[in-house]
């Protein structure tokens, strides 16, 4: 488990954690997201299965804080998207 910034872009890595506790970590940096973040990137890879990445993908589309989930070329990562740059 790691975290990094980039900027505007905070990267967390739930890889090897429960459902349950991944939700509790993610949520903790979502309330901790300041103004200047405006993208968190989940890594929770996929090559184990996809139940923390369908439960993130599931879960976050209702949340206040994200506008959108979005998904790219890598499997293993879920990006919150928090606001639209442009």
């Amino acid at each position: 488990m790691y975290d990094q910034k980039f900027a505007g872009i905070v990267q967390v890595d739930v890889h090897g954690m429960t459902k349950h506790k991944a939700k509790v970590y993610i949520d903790s940096k979502l309330r901790q997201a300041k103004g200047d973040v405006y993208r968190i990137r989940v890594v929770h890879g996929y090559r184990g299965g996809t139940e923390l990445r369908e439960m993130i993908r599931k879960e976050y589309q209702k949340h206040p804080k994200v506008k959108r989930v979005a998904w790219g070329l890598n499997p293993g990562v879920t990006e919150l998207i928090l606001r639209e740059l442009y």
